[in-house]
């Protein structure tokens, strides 16, 4: 069986913020939700990627920005769409090198995540608005 949900993020602050809660909430309004299967999570832009890492020190999201931008810096010279500012093309950049996609295996009907992982979105651009997710669900 596949069943689907697309869910709306509000606007973030540039930055990788933890949204695995929000996620968990939608999940449990699926009926049916199966005991065993996979999430796969689709982020619905080309300037917000997602991926699981570390859930519990602040710090870790702060190192991902800080080595983020020393990798793909705005205003680079050899940019050359340019058009939509200077923190649009960095940020499909660091879509592609992140992702947009996780797949997580459900286990007796929860997430099967790591002690310590969390779904983060990474919001790459200083203004990028609400975030659509698009989840589906396997089993």
């Amino acid at each position: 069986m596949i069943q689907q949900k697309e869910i709306k993020l509000p606007a973030f602050r540039r930055g990788y913020h933890l949204v695995t809660d929000k996620i968990e909430e939608e999940l449990a309004d699926i009926p049916d939700f199966p005991q065993a299967g996979l999430l796969h999570i689709l982020v619905q832009h080309t300037s917000a990627g997602i991926t699981l890492n570390e859930n519990v020190d602040p710090s870790v999201r702060r190192d991902f920005e800080s080595i983020l931008n020393i990798m793909v810096p705005e205003n680079n010279k050899v940019y050359t769409h340019t058009s939509e500012g200077g923190d649009d093309m960095p940020a499909h950049i660091k879509t592609s090198v992140i992702g947009a996609e996780l797949t997580i295996p459900i286990t007796d009907g929860k997430l099967n995540l790591g002690t310590w992982q969390g779904i983060y979105l990474c919001e790459f651009r200083d203004h990028g608005g609400p975030r659509k997710l698009f989840l589906t669900v396997y089993s």
